[in-house]
C-alpha cells in the first residue's frame, strides 16, 4: 500500500512540475508577444525591459481573481466587516490628523470628506493594507489569463506609459493582486485620467496623503457626485413588486422608477424618511449570490450617488459599504 502511495505522490509532483514548467513557458511566449505590443503603444524598449525584466506569473493573482468576496460573502457580513466602531474610529484619528489639507480638499472639490475618509478605509484600511504583490507582474499574470484579458492589457499597457513618462516610479509599484495602487486603490486607468500631482513635485505619489486625497476627490467629483444627497436606504419590499424592479447585478441598477410609484410596494413606508427622486433603484444583492438567500431580503432603494460608487467598484456590496462608513464617520465628527 505505501509504494502505491509513493508512486501515485511522485505521479502527481510529476505532473505538477510538467504543469508548471508548460505554463512558465507559455507565459514566456506572451510576454515577448506582449513586448511587440507595448513597443507599438508608446512604450520604449529600455522602458520595457528595465520595468518588466522581473515580471512573472503568480498563479495566487488567478486564485485571487476567481474567489472575491463580492461573491460569497452575504451583505450583513461584507457591511459589518468593512465599517466597525474600529474603523470610525480610526477614520476620525486620521482626519485630526491632517484637518487642514482635507477641509481645503473638501472644499476645493466639492465632496465630503466623510467619503474620502470611507473609500479609503474600506479600500486600504486608512494606508494599513495597500498590497504587497508586484503590480506589474499581477497585470501581467491577469493579461495572461483569459477571463478578463483585454481589460488588463489594456491596464498594463497604461502603467507602462506613466512609467515611460516619469509621472509614475516603477520601483514602488506594489499593491493588490488585481494591479491597483495607494491609498485609494487607482487602477493604472484611473491614474491615468483622475490622479493629481497636488503636492506640484512632478510625480504622482499614491501613496502619501495630499496626492492620494486630492486623486479620489478629483476622481469622484468627475463622474458627477452631488454632494449631500443620498445614497441609499435600506427598506422591507412587499411580496407584491413586481420581479422587473429587482437588481442583484452591480453592471447596471435597471428599470429605475419614481419614489412615488415604488413606495406601495413598502411595507411600512412612511417610517423610512425617503427622500423623492425620480429615479431610484431597488437593490437585493444577496439574491443570485449567497445560496438559499430571501429574494426579497435585504432590500435598499438606491440613488444616483449609490450609482457612481459602482463605477468606482463594480460591487453592489462594496457601494452599500462605504456609504454606510461614510454616515458612521459623519455621525461621529
Amino acid at each position: 500500500m505505501k509504494k502505491i502511495y509513493k508512486t501515485l505522490l511522485t505521479i502527481f509532483l510529476l505532473l505538477n512540475v510538467n504543469i508548471s514548467l508548460a505554463q512558465d513557458e507559455s507565459f514566456d511566449l506572451w510576454l515577448k508577444s506582449f513586448k511587440k505590443h507595448a513597443l507599438k503603444n508608446g512604450i520604449s524598449e529600455k522602458t520595457f525591459d528595465l520595468s518588466m525584466s522581473k515580471v512573472k506569473f503568480i498563479p495566487k493573482v488567478i486564485e485571487y481573481d476567481r474567489f472575491q468576496p463580492e461573491f460569497y460573502e452575504d451583505t450583513k457580513t461584507y457591511i459589518n466587516k468593512r465599517t466597525s466602531d474600529k474603523k470610525v474610529e480610526n477614520g476620525i484619528k486620521l482626519y485630526k490628523k491632517n484637518k487642514i489639507l482635507i477641509d481645503e480638499i473638501e472644499k476645493k472639490f466639492s465632496v465630503e470628506k466623510e467619503l474620502l475618509l470611507a473609500l479609503m478605509g474600506i479600500e486600504t484600511n486608512f494606508g494599513k493594507y495597500l498590497g504587497k504583490m508586484d503590480i506589474l507582474s499581477s497585470l501581467a499574470t491577469l493579461s495572461y489569463d483569459k477571463r478578463r484579458s483585454d481589460f488588463f492589457t489594456s491596464e498594463l499597457i497604461i502603467i507602462l506609459q506613466l512609467i515611460e513618462i516619469g509621472l509614475v516610479d516603477q520601483k514602488i509599484l506594489y499593491g493588490s493582486w488585481a494591479g491597483a495602487f495607494g491609498n485609494f486603490q487607482f487602477m493604472p486607468s484611473t491614474i491615468k485620467n483622475y490622479a493629481i500631482d497636488y503636492d506640484n513635485n512632478n510625480i504622482i505619489e499614491l501613496k502619501k496623503i495630499e496626492d492620494s486625497f486630492a486623486s479620489a476627490a478629483n476622481y469622484i467629483n468627475k463622474i458627477g457626485w452631488k454632494k449631500n444627497q443620498p445614497c441609499f436606504k435600506k427598506v422591507e419590499l412587499s411580496k407584491k413588486i413586481p420581479k422587473k424592479f429587482l437588481n442583484t447585478s452591480a453592471k447596471k441598477i435597471k428599470n429605475k422608477t419614481s419614489t412615488k410609484k415604488i413606495k406601495k410596494y413598502l411595507i411600512n413606508s412612511d417610517e423610512y424618511g425617503i427622500e423623492h427622486s425620480n429615479l431610484i433603484g431597488v437593490i437585493t444583492p444577496d439574491k443570485d449570490i449567497i445560496p438559499e438567500a430571501k429574494n426579497l431580503s435585504p432590500a435598499y432603494l438606491t440613488y444616483q450617488n449609490y450609482d457612481l460608487i459602482l463605477k468606482w467598484n463594480r460591487s453592489l456590496r462594496f457601494a452599500l459599504a462605504v456609504c454606510t462608513l461614510k454616515e458612521k464617520i459623519s455621525n461621529e465628527l
